[in-house]
């Protein structure tokens, strides 16, 4: 791996973190998984999925440890790998959109599976209904931002890859 690499992994891991603290105050409203979508299409999953790991961690400094870091452990590095498996198969920005408005439905389920791991069933249970309107939000949200932005910060991004990033 070379400088560049660390310092372009460093600087995208710091821009997700950035944006997720930017809106937090909107629930469910969020740019990560444009965020991850967008660097996915424009740098690889290589180099991505360490991105992954590095905001992920920063969140247990954040907000310390608690049983859904380990759904975000699972969770971005999926959302990458189906990203990039997408990403050679379909350019139109729908397919990305309709990938992040999936992933936003289906946020709350998943967690609620992995708290049934630690919890119980009936909590997870509890914990998905009570969600909904919030997975509701999520993947509607994130229909519209990806479907807004995505074009556009893939193409400012690929133009600061070749400007800046190749040599």
């Amino acid at each position: 791996m070379k400088v560049r690499d660390v310092v372009l992994i460093g600087i995208l891991s710091a821009s997700i973190t950035a944006g997720k603290l930017a809106l937090s105050f909107i629930p469910n409203v969020e740019i990560v998984t444009l965020l991850f979508m967008a660097y996915t299409a424009v740098f690889g999953y290589r180099k991505i999925l360490l991105v992954s790991l590095i905001f992920t961690t920063t969140e247990i400094f954040i907000y310390g440890f608690a049983t859904w870091l380990l759904g975000y452990y699972i969770l971005w590095p999926l959302l990458i790998l189906i990203t990039e498996a997408m990403g050679k198969r379909f350019k139109s920005e729908y397919i990305y959109a309709a990938i992040g408005a999936v992933f936003g439905y289906a946020f709350g389920l998943f967690f609620a599976v992995v708290e049934s791991f630690f919890y119980g069933i009936a909590y997870g249970w509890v914990y998905w209904v009570r969600g909904l309107l919030f997975d509701l939000i999520h993947g509607t949200s994130n229909f519209i931002i990806i479907l807004l932005l995505f074009n556009p910060l893939k193409n400012l991004l690929g133009k600061l890859k070749r400007n800046y990033y190749t040599i």
